[in-house]
């Protein structure tokens, strides 16, 4: 389904005249704020979309389909992509997870993307379950197992993810492993982690010299003893160990309950080693939810961090690090779900560009920690939706994307294209 131009028109202009009202009284409150600048990284600001978070996902007991329209193969998740760039202009990337969405003919696939103004993100590799037709098992680890062919294999699948990454434009690899224990004595903890280091070095030497390797953590799950790269501090040993293209990547969901993150996310930029993202929320654990529905202050805590950090190293914020949703959609549209997590990614980092610089460090120089706690939460509880809808208008997209997704049909649309039911490859 294709959005046009003249719809997005038709549903500006029935929005622009309480939108203007509502951002002249922003700009009024923050009359000491250069507003023009922080519509202008607003608009910059690209958010990459999962290419298998364009459908149903699932929990361990079961997964409930939508009403349909799933899209079948990487094309209509491209035309997806499309469809939410289209609403929002934040969505300008695609990351692609291989074995699921193998392109055929890749020139074709990045034409078609860079029609509805995409590029490619990260591409991810997969050893945490076994492919039809896999010779080997990674039933007890992939690039940490104890026998070097099944190692081999993990490391032969990664270097094909790089080439197919090439073929696209990509620029980066992220790593992910499942591997671990589920029970005490099970595994050498020393060993494994040099099993996996050795392996790690193998797929880093086929790295281009412009691509970056992301190592991402999780503290539990599939394994529940132990996680091979269970934590920030375990990425961060592969990160320096590998050299200088390798990076930390950081999933909200993937920490223990009540981490400090916006911490974790200060010190891994000071070190010069914070990659990317993985947005979502959680309540227990790594449920995977849709962005800032659960923890809006702590994403906007975050966002406080990058922006204060990446400013300290110079850094740009749009293409320093990469930016991406990881979220799984159990009861919801897959594409209103998307919809609502970027809009609550734009609102924090809005929020993160805006607090007083100047105001909180002579705060914390002079130990004043009630100052420092209302200058955060004078910008947290400010309503800034409208500074972000202007930024989409600027770049062409509608003030309110949800609202115009539903008002379109979209989804009845996608029914009649692709049929009843229809499953998204992947999970």
């Amino acid at each position: 389904m294709n959005i046009e131009k003249n719809q997005i028109a038709q549903h500006n202009d029935t929005l622009l005249g309480k939108h203007q009202k509502q951002l002249s009284h922003l700009k009024n409150e923050w009359e000491s704020v250069d507003i023009e600048k922080v519509i202008q990284k607003l608009v910059d600001f690209q958010i990459a979309i999962p290419s298998w978070a364009l459908g149903t996902g699932g929990t361990r007991f079961g997964r409930f389909a939508i009403n349909g329209g799933e899209p079948r193969n990487i094309e209509e998740k491209i035309e997806d992509v499309g469809l939410l760039h289209a609403l929002n202009a934040s969505s300008g990337a695609i990351s692609l997870h291989i074995p699921w969405d193998i392109p055929q003919n890749p020139e074709q696939i990045k034409s078609l993307a860079a029609s509805y103004g995409l590029k490619f993100d990260a591409v991810n590799s997969n050893t945490f379950q076994d492919q039809p037709g896999q010779a080997l098992s990674y039933k007890f680890g992939s690039l940490q197992h104890v026998d070097k062919a099944v190692r081999k294999l993990a490391i032969e699948h990664n270097v094909e993810v790089i080439k197919q990454g090439i073929a696209l434009g990509s620029e980066s690899l992220t790593v992910w492993l499942a591997d671990g224990s589920c029970f005490p004595g099970q595994l050498n903890f020393r060993k494994a982690f040099e099993n996996t280091l050795n392996s790690l070095q193998e797929i880093y030497a086929a790295l281009p010299a412009n691509w970056k390797m992301f190592v991402e953590y999780k503290a539990y799950e599939p394994n529940f003893y132990s996680t091979t790269v269970g934590d920030w501090g375990q990425s961060l040993l592969y990160a320096n160990k590998l050299g200088e293209q390798a990076y930390t990547l950081v999933d909200l969901g993937h920490h223990l309950p009540n981490a400090n993150i916006e911490q974790i996310v200060a010190l891994l930029l000071m070190e010069g080693k914070l990659g990317g993202f993985h947005f979502n929320d959680s309540k227990y654990g790594d449920d995977d939810l849709t962005t800032g529905s659960i923890k809006p202050y702590q994403l906007f805590l975050i966002f406080n961090e990058l922006v204060e950090g990446m400013d300290a190293r110079g850094m740009d914020h749009a293409t320093s690090l990469g930016w991406m949703i990881d979220a799984s959609h159990n009861v919801k549209d897959p594409l209103e779900d998307l919809l609502q997590s970027i809009e609550a990614i734009m609102i924090a980092y809005a929020q993160a560009l805006l607090v007083d610089r100047k105001a909180l460090t002579e705060a914390q120089q002079n130990n004043d920690v009630v100052a420092c706690q209302e200058i955060l939460q004078h910008t947290f509880r400010s309503d800034l939706r409208s500074i972000v809808a202007e930024a989409r208008l600027r770049a062409g997209a509608a003030l309110s994307p949800l609202n115009l997704y539903r008002n379109l049909g979209c989804r009845k649309s996608l029914i009649g294209e692709r049929g009843q039911n229809t499953v998204a490859t992947g999970l």
